[in-house]
């Protein structure tokens, strides 16, 4: 071979060369790409209103709306569906990382056999329930002989209601309990005079156009503080604790510390849910952001103590009847909230940390 054809052999072989290297930086760049893809797959948070709800539940609304997810590195995406059971069957089918549901359903769940949910926060923990009634009934004691409006016997509202009366030395068997369905239709009935009090959230007090003749007998703080159910927690399925573990940590971290926030100034959760709910008016957010200020789970709303009450008020319930009871950690996971107060540290002014 002459110098020349050998010359020209060389260049085609560092031709080829540059084209194989550019090929495989190709390939690795593709590579490269899609394993990011995979990994910035959204966070998909399962949630049971379609719209950001006037409760402390709007924080998941609200850590999405107003970045909180984005600074903890998290990319979350909220799945709507309409009550706890799509939001069981949306998480057990696969379309979504972490579902906000009641404690009740999940608690059946597990009693009749599935081992792979657990709770590991709960931004809302308990139902902003109050109870109201008829000025002239000045202190529960005056509900013997009257008419108190529930939602059916054995629900949720009527045994929490029977717990927090009985704390104030109230003999339930004497007030007629009256079966009337959902809460606007029990408030509804109050102020028809139908009934002489009732349970219902604070967003339906505040809700009501008209309460002339009517007061709040029992604050929310105080129901609470009476019978300290924990009605909803996030649960997720055992794959996401094992495979997504730190998004997991980042959505906690967000949630507590939006939760904080709010907490420490009621007007920063007013300002946002201006943004979230324009139709409603600011005056009554602003009456619900104070009433709120002492109901945010600020350290992520799971307490051994409290977990363990509300096991023990639900299966007082007719719901529960026959079902096995089951134990504390077969259903609840405090590890990751855990680490992450670790990190965060607690707060101590309220929503308290037992393990």
């Amino acid at each position: 071979m002459n110098a020349g054809a050998e010359t020209g052999h060389n260049i085609e072989k560092i031709y080829l060369g540059e084209v194989v290297m550019k090929f495989l930086s190709s390939a690795f760049a593709a590579l490269i790409l899609s394993t990011s893809v995979v990994a910035a797959e959204p966070f998909r948070l399962i949630v049971t209103d379609l719209e950001t709800p006037l409760v402390p539940n709007s924080v998941m609304d609200l850590a999405l709306q107003e970045g909180y997810f984005e600074r903890e590195g998290v990319e979350v995406e909220l799945v709507r569906v309409q009550q706890t059971p799509s939001a069981l069957a949306a998480i057990q089918a696969n379309e979504g990382d972490m579902a906000n549901i009641g404690t009740d359903a999940l608690l059946l769940l597990v009693a009749n056999g599935a081992d792979d949910l657990k709770a590991v926060v709960s931004p809302n923990k308990s139902l902003p329930f109050l109870i109201a009634g008829k000025e002239e009934i000045a202190s529960p004691a005056d509900l013997a002989g009257k008419s108190f409006g529930i939602g059916r016997p054995g629900s949720i509202d009527h045994s929490l209601s029977t717990r927090v009366l009985q704390k104030y030395d109230v003999d339930v068997s004497k007030i007629d309990m009256v079966a009337l369905g959902q809460p606007n239709q029990r408030a509804q009935a109050l102020v028809a005079g139908q009934i002489d009090a009732t349970t219902m959230s604070i967003g339906t007090w505040a809700a009501m156009p008209d309460t002339t003749g009517l007061h709040v007998l029992i604050s929310q703080d105080d129901y609470y503080k009476a019978a300290p159910v924990v009605s909803k927690v996030n649960i997720v399925t055992a794959k996401a604790l094992e495979e997504r573990r730190d998004d997991v940590k980042k959505v906690i971290a967000a949630l507590i510390k939006a939760s904080r926030d709010f907490a420490s100034d009621p007007n920063v959760w007013v300002e946002a849910m201006v943004k979230a709910r324009p139709d409603v008016e600011k005056a009554t957010l602003e009456s619900l952001g104070e009433a709120f200020q002492q109901s945010w789970s600020v350290n992520g709303g799971l307490s051994k103590d409290e977990l363990e009450y509300t096991t023990t008020a639900l299966y007082e319930g007719g719901d529960f009847a026959n079902v096995r009871k089951v134990e504390l950690s077969e259903w609840a996971d405090f590890s990751v909230i855990d680490e992450v107060l670790a990190e965060l540290g607690a707060n101590e002014s309220l929503d308290a940390v037992t393990r």
